[in-house]
């Protein structure tokens, strides 16, 4: 039973993927309205200022519409694109009733197949003008694990809508547990299943790899330190799994954790003095801290639930999967919630269905999950200081797991 909770708790079942069908789910009024128009014909022109109507919307700011609307009517501002050079988007916002310019820049677009980013750094720019709370996350890449068939993945790069994917490991062999290796977003790590689970990282821009170490049973990185330089392991040398930190200067691995049970995803926390991790030492998945040394005490942090398999965590704050008592159709939902180390604040994040595998944004303001519910599945975005959440359908891809 202990392995098969394993396998749930890091591969998180198989969830079908992708595509950038934006599904509101909470809206918030008076937002000012944004008109986006484009001139010229190029079809990659409507494509950008399609999704930048979509970025605008779920940045949560902005009512944001798109040209030839019944209700265009009344909007405060406009963008406008146009191709001004073969390979250079020009947007430029204005006033709608002055028409005084209040931004006019150009964005280099060399890969037309890279236009979903154009879309989002227009998006963050025209958020920037309004002194409104950061957007910057929706430009960082999701890294994924898809499902081809039984026994084999490949690894996967895309924009926070899954509209931009390209295949950057693909082998024919199982590569699952991918995680950026850097705040850059330069390489990943990864692990590739050969003769034993075998941890790898990966340069997505020059396509070097190297093997970190490898492990009987279970091998893979849960939480990369703010300088690349440290890294938490969920390893399984002895049979069960423990968490061990690696030294990516020095080559050094250090075990954190002995227990005859399963401790699995470390992450940091702390400032990167102590991590919190997943572990059955109470006879069921819970959540709990420990400094990181071996003979340090082990503190349980989540004491509502008797269920909870998955964590993440941003500076004192974590977000974590529990599992709910069964609803009036037999179901057992699995909701998100966010806890702060350092207080009693408890938010629930999520009503139904099953929502699983929390990332945080890099700047902590947004938190990605994975969501199955009875009439879809989805990518999940949530907006914590707005208390929004946005759903992205997924079809025709299964997702193993993912990074943010």
């Amino acid at each position: 039973m202990r392995i098969v909770w394993l396998f749930l708790a890091l591969s998180l079942g198989l969830l079908r993927a992708a595509d950038a069908t934006l599904d509101i789910v909470k809206t918030i009024e008076k937002l000012p309205k944004v008109l986006v128009t484009y001139t010229g014909t190029d079809p990659y022109l409507k494509k950008i200022a399609d999704l930048l109507v979509a970025d605008l919307k779920v940045s949560g700011h902005f009512d944001a519409l798109g040209a030839n609307v019944p209700n265009a009517q009344g909007a405060q501002l406009v963008v406008q694109l146009q191709k001004s050079q073969p390979s250079i988007i020009n947007a430029q916002l204005y006033n709608a009733n002055t028409k005084e310019v209040q931004s006019n820049k150009d964005y280099q677009f060399n890969t037309k197949e890279l236009y979903p980013f154009i879309a989002h750094k227009i998006a963050i720019d025209a958020n920037r003008l309004t002194k409104a709370a950061p957007i910057d996350w929706m430009a960082r890449m999701v890294v994924f694990s898809k499902f081809l068939s039984p026994g084999v993945t490949s690894i996967v790069v895309a924009d926070y809508t899954l509209t931009y994917q390209q295949e950057i490991i693909k082998n024919n062999l199982l590569n699952v547990f991918p995680k950026w290796a850097d705040a850059q977003q330069s390489a990943i790590y990864y692990t590739q299943y050969l003769r034993q689970p075998t941890i790898i990282k990966y340069n997505v821009r020059t396509g070097e790899s190297a093997v970190i170490t490898q492990s009987q049973g279970m091998a893979a990185v849960s939480s990369v330190s703010a300088d690349g330089r440290k890294l938490l392991l969920s390893l399984a040398p002895k049979g069960q799994t423990d968490i061990y930190l690696y030294n990516t200067q020095e080559k050094e691995l250090k075990q954190l954790t002995s227990y005859s049970g399963i401790d699995v995803l470390g992450n940091f926390v702390e400032d990167e003095k102590a991590m919190v991790f997943v572990s059955d030492r109470s006879g069921y998945p819970n959540i709990y801290l420990k400094k990181l040394k071996l003979d340090a005490p082990v503190e349980q942090v989540v004491f509502y639930s008797r269920n909870n398999d998955s964590v993440a965590s941003f500076g004192d704050y974590l977000v974590y999967v529990s599992r709910e008592e069964r609803d009036a159709n037999g179901q057992s939902p699995f909701n998100l919630y966010l806890i702060n180390l350092k207080g009693d604040y408890v938010r629930r994040l999520t009503a139904s269905g099953v929502n699983q595998m929390p990332r945080f944004s890099k700047d902590g303001k947004a938190v990605m999950f994975l969501k199955r519910a009875a009439a879809q599945n989805a990518l999940g975005v949530i907006l914590l200081e707005n208390n929004q959440s946005y759903l992205f359908p997924l079809e025709n891809i299964n997702i193993q797991s993912f990074d943010w």
